[in-house]
């Protein structure tokens, strides 16, 4: 017979904080309509400023690019086009630049973002 795992799922988990939240809105609701109304106000605003709060302090966002950019023989005195973060490789940017004597030609970098280095 198996042992269930330790620290359980993260959906059972999940099912019982429903049910308990369930349970102590029925209750508020039971003791008063309006209390019923404001506690589920009130934890709406919680959770939309906790959602929030989360994506703003993502330490995995991509950090804005810096005045230094990569440099090699080939892009020296070019212009800097645009700096995009990688989709799928976090703290790696493409620097895009162009050279002022050759309009219709753009050196790229691939490479981590100055800030992480």
């Amino acid at each position: 017979m198996e042992e269930p795992a330790e620290g359980g799922s993260r959906a059972a988990g999940a099912c019982v904080l429903v049910v308990l939240g369930g349970a102590v809105v029925g209750v508020a609701f039971a003791v008063d309509e309006a209390a019923g109304v404001l506690l589920v106000v009130v934890a709406g605003g919680v959770a939309l400023w906790r959602s929030a709060r989360r994506r703003m302090s993502d330490s995995s966002a991509t950090p804005p690019p810096g005045e230094e950019r990569p440099s090699c023989r080939e892009c020296a005195g070019h212009e800097l086009v645009s700096v995009t973060p990688l989709e799928g490789q976090k703290g790696m940017l493409i620097y895009v630049t162009a050279d002022p004597d050759r309009p219709n030609y753009s050196h790229t970098h691939l490479s981590p973002g100055v800030n992480d280095r």
